[in-house]
């Protein structure tokens, strides 16, 4: 029941800040429910409302979508994303807790410099393949796509954009095999359609708020989005 009152704020924040910062919102969701649900239950109830949150994004910025990227892409993001999707049901509970773990730390070492990830933009169909194997286990995975598409040359609206568009192409996959697999079931849509609506009001306000926020303040709040995100896959571990 708590987390059925939790599914609506929780949504809005994941909007309001992948929509300020391209990034952050969707690992912190998945992150928040997997306490409540496991991680394998987590990734089902996510999935198709990020799917329709990017969606929603990628639209309200379209024209300043990189086609070409999001193409090159999602060519190798799908077919990876239901690789990996299918294998989340033979993987123990144990190990998907703990690759979320290791995701989440990943993409604080990114953010810190301590750890960097930048393929050439050449690479951007084998680099989509890894990223969305990888995101359709663990979710944070996704985070990859931030230094991947900076390196082609993306920033600001247009960044954030092609994010969305991209992340829609990996999200698809993701939503078509655990489908496949049995994981989204009644339950796990009515929940997924909560997160719909706060996504969507998320992203509407994210909007707004980028009007008021400088590159400073949008990486304050994304390193602020991965300290806790940190701290919710530590206690995901317990």
């Amino acid at each position: 029941m708590l987390l059925w009152a939790l599914l609506f704020p929780l949504g809005l924040l994941a909007g309001t800040l992948t929509t300020v910062a391209g990034m952050g919102g969707g690992i912190l969701l998945l992150l928040a429910v997997s306490l409540a649900t496991g991680p394998a239950e987590a990734l089902a109830i996510t999935a198709p409302a990020l799917f329709i949150g990017n969606a929603h994004r990628a639209y309200r910025f379209r024209g300043e979508v990189n086609r070409r990227i999001v193409t090159l892409f999602a060519l190798g993001a799908v077919p990876g994303s239901l690789i990996g999707g299918a294998l989340v049901t033979s993987l123990p509970r144990g190990a998907l807790a703990w690759l979320l773990v290791g995701s989440t730390a990943f993409a604080v070492a990114r953010a810190l410099d301590v750890l960097r990830f930048q393929p050439a933009p050449a690479l951007m169909t084998p680099a989509g393949f890894g990223i969305g194997a990888a995101s359709a286990t663990s979710g944070g995975a996704g985070l990859l796509v931030a230094p991947l598409f900076m390196a082609a040359g993306l920033t600001g609206t247009a960044y954030v954009a092609t994010t969305a568009a991209a992340a829609t192409a990996m999200q698809a996959g993701r939503v078509v095999a655990y489908g496949a697999s049995g994981l989204v079931t009644g339950v796990s849509l009515a929940m997924s359609a909560v997160l719909v609506g706060s996504l969507l009001g998320g992203n509407l306000l994210g909007e707004r708020a980028r009007k008021y926020l400088d590159a400073k303040r949008s990486r304050q709040l994304e390193m602020a989005t991965l300290l806790v995100c940190v701290a919710l896959a530590l206690l995901g571990l317990w």
